[in-house]
């Protein structure tokens, strides 16, 4: 049997789970305009699982409209599922819609899931709005390790040359990932102090490190700053 909007949209009205799960990642096969309407339909579903598949896809499809996806992902910030809220927090920042930096501030302090926090974090890295330099700053006290990782990456992807200082005491973390996650950083923010960390890095005594340290001073040395 094909796959139509018709029959997609017939589908996510069943009352049979596994149908509507099957439908909505078969809107993945659609037009995207097309694609776009059917997945509204499945992000208000009463099953988090068929939710939390609708709302996964707008980081593709939401540049249909951004200002309604901006409305609807702001919504499924207060989903009562936390894999929802992350998947929201994840589109928003692939799509680079700032104006819900507030929303995202708020959950971050206020949800006590740890993955809300993780998905929230990483995504500010991708949303590239300056204020978020500050709240970044703050996770990279978490006691969650992956959001401490998160909180390096995104000050990278970021650009802000103030994260040097503020990473530089991580380069000496006895926990590898973080310092391999600081010589990505460090690659992309450059300046002096970031050089002068990586030529330390480039000796670490785990390989991955000093390999990635060496690729991040090669590119630090190509578009030297002041």
């Amino acid at each position: 049997m094909s796959i139509t909007p018709e029959s997609v949209r017939e589908s996510l009205s069943s009352e049979d789970l596994g149908e509507r799960l099957r439908a909505v990642n078969q809107i993945r096969d659609l037009e995207p305009a097309i694609a776009f309407e059917l997945v509204q339909v499945a992000v208000t579903d009463s099953n988090s699982r068929v939710r939390y598949s609708a709302v996964s896809q707008f980081d593709t499809l939401g540049a249909q409209d951004l200002d309604l996806s901006l409305d609807i992902l702001r919504g499924l910030l207060n989903d009562p599922e936390a894999d929802v809220q992350a998947a929201a927090a994840d589109c928003l920042g692939a799509l680079k819609l700032q104006a819900a930096f507030d929303d995202l501030e708020q959950l971050y302090h206020s949800t006590p899931e740890w993955l809300v926090q993780f998905s929230i974090i990483a995504a500010l890295g991708e949303l590239g709005d300056p204020r978020s330099f500050e709240l970044l700053k703050q996770a990279l006290s978490s006691d969650v390790e992956l959001v401490q990782t998160a909180a390096i990456s995104s000050l990278g992807e970021l650009g802000n040359v103030q994260a040097v200082p503020v990473l530089a005491p991580y380069a000496t973390s006895s926990d590898w990932q973080i310092r391999y996650r600081v010589a990505q950083a460090l690659g992309r923010l450059g300046g002096a102090e970031a050089r002068s960390i990586l030529e330390t890095l480039v000796n670490d005594e785990v390989e991955a490190i000093a390999l990635e340290a060496k690729q991040a001073l090669q590119s630090v040395e190509s578009h030297p700053q002041s």
